[in-house]
């Protein structure tokens, strides 16, 4: 594997500046963040055709997905460590071993989760409320098992895009990511509506097509579950072309299928990095439902209120959430190369532009707080959610900047193997600060909501307090290969 192929689109991110790279890196995984929020717009939208129901359902289902999808994550995080540190001590043969076993373990892990899943899906759609025998939970039902079978494909399509990102390439992800999103967006109505009431003919100027076809074919769409087969189909494609472009050696990685035979010392190292890195991804998440119960105690304007405005911070963080998985690659391969402090160096570069960009987004939720909460409430109750929801804005997007710093220096910690390190400092921010200090502030304080906004801020600055700290000290900036494994170079 020589890493020169015509299509190998890696950055280099062990010599020279350190900034360019960075962004190079970082802007095609914010890109293919937005585009996944695409895939979950385009569900929401075709499956709100049909009715309260349908939307009911798909929400109860996402809350089980979304789980189990951070928590493949973590292995996939554990193939970007790995590839990263090998690429930058120049132990490229190592590199497609790795690549190997991690594709081994997710195939491992989907297959397990799929099972099980497809089991308990009725059971877990009750745990997050859904009424057994209500028509929300039939379909969610449908939807969730479909999901859980298809967990292989989807699996599949993140660890490409891990490994790839290890090696420096985030490009080549990204396009996969936009022609999927393409198809799905595309063939979502087909596989939801059929062809009765399928308004895309109307929007693409064949009004009165769907209608003829509905008559000679009879087809009106799988409803609920057609979203989930039409994400399957979309995210197998783009697997099953990752995979190809892989085992060609076409983007650098090139994979053979001896790679795949399971090695017992390389697969215990994805699993000590991946399963913390998999219960980190999953506190932030569970923070939103844990403040979300703490809410509920307000009342329901303010949940729709906090609901709103949680969705507007985790899109305005999406920029610190890529430049951290960039942070992870040039600091995976600068510890692979022995070069230290050009990772640390990395860490605080990422930290300065995050804070400016940041900042600036800081400034525009202040002054626009109630407009763009505002955009996303009609009807009776708007005016009261509005202003509680800008409230809310106002208050935590006035520590989007420690937030954010947060974000990138578990980025470092993550690309230097620390993922125990980057879980502790995750479950002690997003778990017991937030719920701790909102709840204090809330129900012992008496300011109800306000004081749960309060809490969430102080929390988000006393994490990056924490972290900050204790990535000054430096301790953190060790690799998890062997130096035995470096001495065979490319």
């Amino acid at each position: 594997m020589s890493g020169t192929s015509p299509r190998d689109r890696a950055v280099n991110v062990t010599d020279g500046e350190l900034i360019k790279p960075l962004v190079v890196l970082s802007i095609p995984i914010i890109l293919t963040n937005v585009l996944q929020v695409g895939y979950n717009l385009a569900d929401t939208f075709w499956v709100g055709r049909l009715g309260q129901p349908a939307v009911a359902a798909l929400s109860f289902s996402w809350a089980i997905v979304f789980l189990i999808m951070s928590l493949s994550l973590g292995f996939s995080v554990a193939g970007t460590v790995l590839v990263a540190q090998y690429k930058g001590a120049g132990t490229i043969n190592r590199v497609s071993r790795v690549a190997g076993q991690t594709i081994t373990i997710i195939i491992g892990v989907s297959a397990v989760f799929s099972v099980v899943g497809f089991a308990l899906a009725p059971l877990l759609l009750e745990l997050v409320g859904a009424v057994p025998g209500s028509a929300e939970h039939r379909l969610a039902v449908e939807y969730t098992r479909t999901m859980f079978v298809g967990i292989p494909f989807i699996f599949g399509f993140f660890v490409f895009q891990s490994l790839l990102q290890g090696w420096g390439d985030t490009r080549t992800p990204l396009y996969l990511m936009a022609f999927g999103v393409a198809l799905n967006v595309f063939i979502d109505p087909f596989f939801i509506l059929g062809f009765q009431d399928n308004a895309l003919f109307a929007w693409v100027g064949l009004e009165g097509l769907e209608a003829t076809l509905y008559e000679a074919t009879g087809f009106a769409g799988f409803g609920v579950q057609g979203a989930a087969l039409a994400t399957i189909a979309a995210r197998g494609i783009g697997a099953s072309i990752g995979f190809w472009l892989l085992f060609s050696g076409s983007v650098g990685i090139e994979l053979s299928f001896s790679d795949l035979r399971p090695e017992t010392e390389t697969i215990r190292t994805l699993v000590r990095i991946g399963a913390p890195a998999s219960v980190e991804v999953s506190t932030s998440a569970l923070s939103v439902t844990v403040l979300t119960a703490l809410v509920a105690i307000a009342g329901s304007d303010a949940v729709a209120a906090y609901g709103i405005g949680s969705r507007v911070t985790s899109m305005v963080v999406l920029p610190a959430l890529g430049l951290a998985r960039g942070v992870e690659t040039v600091v995976g391969q600068n510890l692979g190369a022995e070069q230290v402090d050009r990772a640390k160096r990395g860490v605080a570069a990422a930290v300065v532009m995050i804070t400016g960009s940041l900042l600036l987004f800081s400034v525009a939720i202040y002054v626009l707080a109630d407009p763009i909460i505002g955009i996303f409430i009609e009807g009776p109750g708007a005016a009261v959610v509005t202003r509680i929801g800008g409230e809310y804005l106002r208050i935590v997007g006035a520590t989007y900047v420690f937030l954010g710093v947060f974000y990138v220096v578990q980025g470092g910690f993550r690309g230097s193997g620390s993922t125990r390190l980057a879980m502790i400092f995750a479950f002690f921010g997003f778990i017991v600060f937030r719920a701790a200090f909102a709840y204090l502030l809330a129900v012992p304080g008496g300011f109800g909501a306000t004081g749960i906004w309060y809490g969430e801020a102080i929390a988000n600055v006393s994490m990056m307090l924490l972290a900050g700290g204790y990535f000054l000290r430096g301790t953190w900036a060790n690799r998890v290969i062997d130096h035995s494994d470096s001495e065979t170079t490319a």
